[in-house]
């Protein structure tokens, strides 16, 4: 992506092209007579996951225009993601975390310690 182009703008035009895509296989795949009863299932997570998606995506845009390593970005970003998703799991859904998970999110922090040294 350009410097000087407007993140979101792009982003827009990403989408939007994402969106037509989807849409002809979603109606590939559910076939044109069953696109509404396909479509009433959607609830509030389409929203929320759209949103999240929306942050990941910009704030990778704003972390490779503020120069980091394209193959550290995209680690440090994806490890602190799975991190988080440990908790929300835990909090949101009582999913349970084991011994080995909270092991596994010390060798992780630890990780991103030696990535950004």
């Amino acid at each position: 992506m350009p410097s000087d182009v407007n993140p979101f703008g792009a982003l827009m035009v990403t989408y939007l092209v994402a969106a037509l895509i989807s849409g002809m296989i979603f109606v590939y795949s559910v076939g044109p007579s069953n696109m509404s009863a396909g479509l009433s299932k959607i609830n509030w997570t389409s929203v929320v996951l759209a949103l999240a998606i929306v942050g990941l995506e910009v704030g990778y845009v704003f972390v490779y225009r503020a120069g980091w390593a394209v193959s550290s970005a995209s680690v440090v970003a994806n490890i602190g993601l799975a991190c988080v998703l440990v908790f929300v799991g835990y909090f949101l859904y009582r999913e349970n975390v084991s011994i080995n998970q909270i092991i596994g999110i010390i060798v992780c922090m630890f990780g991103l310690v030696l990535i950004n040294i």
